[in-house]
């Protein structure tokens, strides 16, 4: 063998070992969708269409539609119900045991299974999330909650009375799953001190060097914020920006929080390194085009 053949295969190698190991034997990446807050895994309005809409874009693709419990109604019911640290938990030995994607994965989570997901991402490094693609997840949490799927319907207004009554009593943070991502800006010790999901995956009480390092090994965080929102207040937690502390009107972007620039969850590190991806859509919650999908998202998730 010459010395050029000897670097050829050595080059080869390092190409598989790079690219190849993260990817299925029909070459795509497996993909992970986590539903949002009134949704569940496998409504052909919504996560049935998504997943059927990729599996066509990309034939011989694996996608796992997380289904939070036993059945359908059980996923639904969860979503509003069931602690998020324990779905969590969940899901990552969901993904632990899935043969199917022991080298790697992307994942996307719609509201807030965007967040979800990113607690995955950082508390659970094993298989490897590749990209992370946020579709509306409020990942500085809401401070209001204008309707939620069902409107009409008496879970919605019991939410909305826990939330108005003590969304930071004991109670209500276990068994009210937007209460674990309740953020009140007035308030910002109690909700530090007794957020039991928020305030840990974005570091609010201590620095768990762990956290940070799973994020950063990301190939890409995308964030999608949907421009004409009337579900997530404040609309900017799409793009993990907040109100300004201390009050509920004026808001600031992440760049101008104290989280990016004591970088305590390694996003300044991300952004820096061109990680961290920002995009738009002119709609409602959730709301977007199959165009707007193929040129924005898809191409993440080859």
């Amino acid at each position: 063998m010459s010395a050029s053949d000897l670097q050829l295969l050595l080059a080869s190698c390092l190409f598989f070992a790079v690219f190849g190991s993260v990817r299925g034997a029909n070459g795509t990446v497996p993909l992970v969708l986590w539903h949002g807050m009134g949704d569940s895994c496998c409504n052909p309005l919504s996560m049935g269409a998504v997943k059927k809409m990729v599996e066509i874009k990309i034939p011989g693709i694996y996608v796992l539609s997380l289904e939070i419990g036993k059945t359908v109604v059980e996923d639904t019911e969860n979503g509003f119900f069931m602690n998020v640290n324990d779905q969590v938990s969940l899901v990552c030995d969901t993904l632990a045991r899935d043969p199917q994607l022991k080298e790697g994965y992307n994942a996307m989570g719609f509201s807030q299974g965007g967040q979800f997901l990113r607690a995955v991402a950082q508390r659970c490094p094993s298989p490897p999330m590749r990209n992370l693609i946020s579709i509306g997840g409020q990942h500085q949490g809401v401070y209001g909650l204008p309707h939620c799927p069902g409107q009409s319907s008496h879970i919605c207004d019991w939410i909305r009375k826990m939330l108005n009554s003590g969304a930071y009593t004991g109670m209500v943070q276990n068994h009210l799953v937007q209460a674990q991502y309740w953020h009140d800006p007035l308030n910002e010790e109690l909700y530090r001190n007794h957020s039991l999901f928020l305030a840990d995956i974005n570091q609010e009480r201590v620095l768990n060097e762990s956290y940070k390092k799973n994020l950063q090994a990301l190939r890409s965080f995308v964030m999608v914020k949907f421009l004409r929102d009337s579900m997530v207040e404040p609309i900017d937690s799409e793009w993990f920006g907040f109100y300004k502390p201390g009050q509920a009107k004026e808001t600031e972007t992440l760049q101008e929080s104290a989280l990016y620039k004591e970088d305590r969850l390694g996003l300044q590190a991300l952004d820096k390194a061109g990680k961290l991806v920002f995009l738009s859509s002119d709609g409602d919650h959730l709301q977007f085009t199959d165009a707007w999908f193929n040129t924005n998202i898809l191409p993440y998730l080859h």
